[in-house]
């Protein structure tokens, strides 16, 4: 067996194995580096979460104790964004050419079921969720981000600092796209049906607002929420405002549904002169 004395120029047989058992098990730089990287998002993603977190917490506090300004103010804008997509829905209507295509309105072309208004609460369940998810999409792109961007050095803080206002701005034209649309959508829907009851675009409207103005604005609640927080720069609000609005929306849309597949249909049968359904 070799000697491990002091003299012995080469490591003896253990010591060689401990050295290379022990280079094998050391971590590289690369590996360290990548380490102390995750360990920095991590850190940073929990400072932002808690502050997140807080700001949601001393907005919904703050709210709770004094809730009629802030759901008045949702209140107003989306009843004027409504009332904005209505306007919209009716000038399109006069002027789009009805589609002779028959179409199938419950209560009044055949009998009205729950699953009418199931198919109602999935048709507005997707708006709203769009209108929500654009709120929180401006709660991080006008509030996480910044934080993010603080802890952050080089092109790193300069994308986050960069990705804010340009999310915004992205919400805010998918906002408009989504509005849009539906205006043109339900303005040549309203043309064709108007046409089909032999009644005017305008009157077709009238019987279908009882139903209509408090459906569009608990749907627009959510987005009005997002309008008051970019123009206050409130952005930090934003996710408590999501959870309050959508809470509020949620049994008005219900309700509305419930009126639209049950009550309007009366409505639209007298103005029209049609008989009851078989």
């Amino acid at each position: 067996m070799p000697s491990c004395g002091r003299r012995q120029r080469r490591p003896c047989g253990n010591a060689r194995r401990f050295s290379r058992a022990a280079e094998a098990t050391a971590p590289s730089r690369g590996a360290l580096n990548s380490s102390l990287l995750a360990a920095d998002l991590s850190g940073v993603s929990r400072l932002v979460l808690g502050q997140g977190l807080r700001d949601t917490r001393t907005a919904l506090v703050r709210w709770n104790g004094k809730p009629g300004p802030i759901v008045r103010a949702w209140l107003g804008w989306s009843v004027a964004v409504a009332s904005a997509l209505l306007a919209a829905v009716y000038a399109i209507a006069v002027f789009s050419p009805p589609d002779p295509t028959p179409l199938a309105v419950p209560g009044v072309t055949h009998a009205a079921t729950f699953s009418d208004v199931g198919y109602v609460l999935f048709r507005n369940g997707l708006v709203l969720a769009l209108h929500a998810l654009a709120c929180v999409a401006g709660f991080i792109a006008g509030s996480s981000l910044p934080i993010a961007a603080a802890t952050r050095h080089g092109l790193s803080r300069w994308v986050h600092e960069k990705a804010g206002p340009l999310a915004i701005l992205f919400v805010g034209g998918a906002t408009a796209f989504s509005l849009g649309t539906q205006a043109i959508v339900l303005g040549v829907g309203t043309a064709s049906l108007s046409a089909q009851l032999g009644i005017s675009p305008g009157v077709l409207l009238l019987a279908l607002l009882p139903h209509a103005l408090p459906e569009l604005a608990a749907l627009f609640l959510p987005l009005a929420a997002w309008l008051i927080a970019s123009r206050r720069g409130e952005w930090r609000e934003l996710l408590a405002a999501t959870l309050v609005t959508v809470a509020i929306a949620l049994p008005v849309l219900v309700l509305s549904a419930v009126v639209e597949t049950y009550v309007s249909p009366y409505l639209l049968r007298a103005l029209a002169g049609v008989g009851t359904h078989t």
